[in-house]
């Protein structure tokens, strides 16, 4: 008897990304992603283009503030309903149409002229993006199902990391070669139609969650409820562990790349970046629609071993030196076993979170995840100061493990969040 085409057998699998939930999750996706670069990266170009001189240019990286912090207003959107839309698409177009026309009036300035206004509004803009972020995490959380929640996590990585392309590497050919900067943010702030567009196309969670009552209830039960959980100690272990090694290895690649074996920037842009993104993406998608099949604790634990194995491919190629074909391997191993880990550590925060609290809850998770991918950086470099590049990524391979020994203690509480759930009751 033939064997069933690969198609055929994957097809169970692929049937979830078809959903208009997951669909939708694509499209905003790619409308939180779309202001970063334009405050970030873009921005930077754009004034070093205009010879702003740098102590100006170093200050303007600050407006990046509000991604860190957004936390501490993410109660309000959980407790405060607009009058249209309800609570989560009255936010996410009364935050899309405010970014519009915030990205399309720093189009209007001059940096020369204007520096301190064009700053105000790159610090509106990150806070108006932060807000964005903050709604459709919570969006995401509650509308997809249990079963969509790896794919939803692996499209949302898609959209927003084809929304940093459009807005980074794009926007500056557009700005350079074509239309100038002032109408290239015009082009960007136009784009931001599409979030509006999504949310006003997007269906409601199926199980209705009433608000807070209050304001502090909003700020104060998230927690309460969080904690409320057997294990939530340890669960924050893993949020906080999980993704440490990844994020050690990454932390320093281009210059282990450049310098550490001796490619050429150019190397390192076209391999590490260009296809390092294809391959997160990929790895991202494909491993949304293997947690249809293993579930949420088996793909945790089976995306985080590959996770910490492919650091090692790392050390083999500072063990070896200059190695085209080894580079392009590790490079593509990491990245796909990344962006695997990523979907399914996505869907793990997700399936953490209450509905009603769903905005603070998730903003607080995924602000604690960050912590070690922020402060990774000076350690990181002490470390291979101190015993060089083989060593280091082994290290970073053995920084994985204590994630995944807790993930293993957790075990019983991961496959409990996936139990169906009943509407939550209002308190």
């Amino acid at each position: 008897m033939a064997p069933e085409p690969l198609a055929t057998r994957l097809a169970p699998y692929l049937e979830v990304f078809r959903s208009r939930r997951v669909a939708v999750v694509l499209l905003l996706g790619f409308s939180s992603g779309l202001p970063l670069a334009l405050t970030g990266g873009t921005l930077q170009a754009w004034l070093t283009v205009e010879d702003i001189d740098i102590k100006t240019i170093g200050l303007f990286s600050l407006v990046g503030l509000p991604y860190t912090l957004k936390f501490l207003w993410a109660p309000l959107m959980d407790r405060y309903v607009p009058p249209l839309l309800g609570r989560r698409r009255g936010w996410m177009v009364i935050t899309q149409l405010a970014l519009m026309a915030a990205i399309a009036s720093i189009g209007a300035l001059s940096p020369r002229h204007a520096a301190a206004a064009l700053a105000v509004l790159a610090l509106l803009t990150a806070f108006l993006s932060a807000s964005q972020d903050i709604v459709v995490d919570a969006y995401r959380t509650d509308v997809l199902r249990d079963r969509e929640r790896g794919a939803g996590a692996a499209v949302s990585v898609l959209g927003y990391r084809l929304a940093m392309l459009t807005s980074g590497a794009i926007a500056l050919v557009i700005a350079d070669e074509f239309i100038g900067w002032h109408a290239t943010y015009w082009l960007m702030a136009g784009l931001m139609m599409i979030g509006v567009a999504a949310a006003l196309a997007a269906p409601e969670p199926e199980l209705a969650a009433r608000p807070p009552n209050t304001l502090e209830q909003a700020v104060v039960g998230p927690l309460g409820d969080f904690f409320a959980r057997r294990e939530a100690w340890l669960m924050l272990g893993v949020i906080v562990l999980y993704k440490l090694g990844d994020a050690f290895a990454g932390s320093l690649s281009t210059a282990f790349l450049i310098r550490g074996v001796g490619f050429s920037p150019t190397d390192v842009g076209a391999i590490n970046k260009g296809l390092g993104l294809v391959a997160t993406i990929a790895g991202a998608l494909y491993g949304g629609a293997l947690m249809v099949k293993l579930g949420l604790y088996r793909a945790l634990m089976a995306f985080g071993v590959l996770q910490a194995v492919s650091n090692l491919t790392f050390m083999a190629l500072a063990a070896v030196g200059k190695s085209y074909g080894l580079m392009v391997a590790a490079v593509g191993i990491e990245n796909v076993c990344g962006g695997m880990g990523t979907a399914a550590f996505v869907a793990f925060l997700m399936a953490l979170c209450n509905p009603r609290f769903s905005a603070t809850q998730f903003a607080l998770l995924s602000a604690l995840a960050a912590i070690g991918r922020v402060y990774v950086g000076p350690a990181a470099g002490m470390m291979v100061d101190a015993m060089g590049w083989v060593q280091f990524f082994f290290a970073t391979f053995v920084i994985a493990l204590p994630g995944l020994l807790l993930l293993w203690l957790i075990r019983r509480e991961v496959v409990m969040l996936e139990q169906p759930k009943a509407a939550p009751a209002a308190r």
